[in-house]
């Protein structure tokens, strides 16, 4: 009898340790489950109804999702990023984009979050511009200029939509033809850009356009980054480097005054990693008119398109994201109009400066400045630009 009931209390007793130990690791477990649910399931793309399209038809989210557990979530609206997963230096993932939980905030007017851009991605002056002695007139949809492809940019059309794969990487291809005299441009527009999500969580953006009469292309990606995955955080203590020698000064109106200002002695120079907060407050004339960092940046001209044109570091959780392009530009915006109206994903409103857009594009206002590289397309020609963005831990 004595044998048995020490047997039962050895059994008591270990039952008891593991109950405390459980408890002990219950929060380090909760904080993992996330990471490891998302790793058992298996790569593909998936497809859900994310509500009414009001002008006809539906909008549809798609997810890629890799099979170390990225996730990324696109709309056939706007060819917008709703949510991007990836992991810290601990291998826990979480969405690090700004964005909606709901379809109706995405239809109102917003920051433009995660949105394909189009056919202009920043600002022509004054709404107009000249193409073989012909002048076009655009809305002014940003005070007097002209701003991301006006009222009703390709943010704010529905895409069509195939979904394919080769080997590991995952693609969504998404269609659209903006006709002649949409939004004031000339020309039939065929555009087609995929998103494809690698194994190795890089997502690749892959822009391609043609036309049937001479017209002006400036395609861009407007994700809004917080790679520390605490929305309500600003973006300041993330450190940025860029592989640009100089940027663009810009006007009242945040239209480029035409000169290629040196960042060397100013606040715009990141050539070395630097906390975007570091500077960002400065008593610059350039911040002040903009609110902080609202310029592009002009790549070094020589640069080989290996190497990051820009990257950003949060210290805190680990991750890094590299961005590797083709075009001669990156808007750099530290989110200097967000001003805690716009409702955060998973409660709460986006702060001041609560997101980081590295916008890769040619020059703004480029159809009015001969002296920048040249956004023109003539039928024929084939537009055809490449962005990368790739996720590691450090």
């Amino acid at each position: 009898m004595k044998h048995r009931n020490s047997i039962t209390t050895i059994l008591l007793l270990l039952l008891l340790g593991a109950l405390s130990t459980g408890c002990k690791d219950k929060g380090k477990a909760d904080q993992k489950q996330h990471t490891m649910t998302q790793q058992a399931q298996k790569p593909g793309i998936e497809s859900h109804f994310f509500g009414p399209f009001p002008a006809g038809g539906q909008v549809t989210r798609y997810t890629l999702r890799n099979a170390r557990g990225m996730e990324v979530d696109i709309l056939n609206y706007g060819g917008i990023i709703t949510r991007w997963t990836a992991p810290d230096r601990d291998g826990n993932y979480q969405d690090v984009v700004l964005g909606f939980d709901r379809l109706a905030p995405y239809l109102e007017r917003h920051p433009y979050f995660g949105a394909l851009i189009g056919r202009y991605g920043n600002r022509i002056a004054q709404g107009s511009f000249q193409l073989d002695g012909k002048t076009y007139t655009l809305a002014k949809n940003n005070g007097e200029n002209h701003l991301h492809g006006g009222e009703y940019g390709f943010d704010r059309v529905l895409w069509e939509v195939t979904g394919q794969s080769e080997g590991d990487t995952l693609s969504l291809s998404l269609g659209y033809l903006s006709p002649d005299g949409e939004e004031g441009y000339p020309g039939n527009l065929q555009v087609e850009v995929t998103y494809s999500l690698t194994p190795d969580n890089e997502l690749i953006v892959d822009y391609q356009a043609s036309t049937d009469a001479p017209t002006v292309v400036n395609l861009t990606q407007h994700t809004y980054f917080n790679l520390s995955g605490n929305f309500q955080q600003p973006i300041t203590d993330h450190e940025l480097q860029l592989d640009a020698p100089a940027y663009l000064p810009v006007d009242q109106g945040l239209i480029p005054t035409g000169d290629f200002q040196p960042v060397a002695g100013t606040p715009f120079d990141f050539t070395q990693p630097k906390a975007i907060g570091a500077e960002i407050d400065a008593p610059d004339p350039q911040l002040q008119v903009a609110g902080g960092y609202d310029h592009c940046w002009v790549l070094d001209e020589g640069r080989d398109s290996e190497t990051p044109a820009a990257k950003t570091y949060h210290p805190g959780s680990g991750r890094q994201l590299e961005v590797f392009t083709e075009e001669p530009g990156i808007q750099v915006y530290t989110s200097n109009f967000l001003n805690g109206d716009q409702p955060a994903k998973g409660g709460g409103y986006y702060p001041f400066r609560g997101g980081l857009c590295l916008e890769t594009q040619h020059l703004p206002d480029s159809p009015n400045r001969p002296e920048f590289p040249s956004t023109r397309l003539d039928p024929g020609q084939t537009y055809h630009t490449q962005t990368r963005f790739k996720f590691t831990t450090r």
